[in-house]
């Protein structure tokens, strides 16, 4: 019987829908200073890039805007405003991923803790249409990563620079949003070594012992739209990722090449500010 999801894998698919939900409607100059709401989603998640094993988990839903000067959690994700002007922003990354336990491909190795990352990301604003409708920004998020326990270990750091499309009014109606985002990823030999080493000690006749080296480690494309109204919200996503080319691509522990992943959700506004804040577009 296959464990039930832990509270770390279901934040890992949780933030996952998240970033999808929190779009704001074309051209709204005044919002809530805060604004938060709860539901329900549906997500299939690789164990993680490469494995073979995925699984459909329901998982408890939310989102959570906040529009202050220096700290808005927005469909950017959670940022600190370190810089912000019209074409550039320095904001704070974040970033989890959720443990393994039970896979058959590191059967006998140790079980692999959720991580969080953080750091810096240089955000580059290249095209905004009138009234902000599409949007075409260049992201350069660097973070360091450490694993979720009672004592964490940081296990290096990953560079992952991203182009990202935003259409807001999408198929002609105000309400719906579409975004793409595509870009490849890099990391140390720490943070691929986490994941795709196999020590001396582990190893079998059909899964050598293997030491990542780092740098290159594929490309990801994820594709998400979603609905905002008054009351609710509804967001999905798609998620592509690819290891062709990656330096650990012929690590015994990964079983594919290609993997796809997505989820759907509903959120239903709980409560929101009173005072109106100016939002630029």
């Amino acid at each position: 019987m296959r464990a039930a999801p832990t509270i770390g894998r279901r934040l890992a698919c949780a933030a996952a829908l998240l970033g999808a939900c929190t779009s704001r409607i074309a051209g709204a100059a005044e919002e809530p200073l805060w604004e938060y709401g709860l539901g329900a989603g549906v997500v299939l998640l690789n164990d993680y890039p490469g494995a073979a094993s995925s699984h459909v988990y329901p998982v408890p839903w939310g989102y959570l805007t906040y529009n202050g000067k220096f700290l808005r959690a927005d469909r950017d994700g959670v940022r600190g405003l370190l810089v912000n002007r019209p074409w550039i922003e320095i904001n704070l990354s974040a970033n989890l991923t959720a443990p393994v336990r039970n896979n058959a491909a590191r059967a006998s190795m140790p079980d692999l803790r959720s991580t969080v990352e953080l750091g810096p990301s240089l955000d580059l604003h290249l095209y905004r249409s009138e009234s902000a409708r599409v949007k075409l920004d260049l992201n350069f998020p660097m973070r360091a990563a450490v694993t979720i326990e009672a004592r964490p270990n940081e296990i290096g750091w990953v560079f992952e620079p991203t182009v990202n499309v935003d259409i807001r009014a999408v198929f002609g109606r105000p309400a719906w949003n579409l975004g793409v985002a595509a870009g490849p990823r890099f990391a140390d030999t720490r943070y691929d070594a986490y994941f795709y080493s196999v020590a001396p000690e582990y190893a079998l006749p059909t899964r050598p012992a293997y030491e990542a080296r780092g740098g290159y480690s594929g490309s990801k494309i994820v594709a998400a739209i979603s609905k905002h109204s008054p009351r609710f919200r509804f967001a999905a996503y798609l998620h592509y990722d690819t290891l062709a080319g990656a330096s650990f691509a012929d690590s015994p522990l990964v079983e594919r090449r290609h993997d796809w992943s997505g989820g759907f959700g509903f959120a239903w506004m709980i409560s929101r500010s009173h005072q109106v804040v100016d939002v630029p577009d």
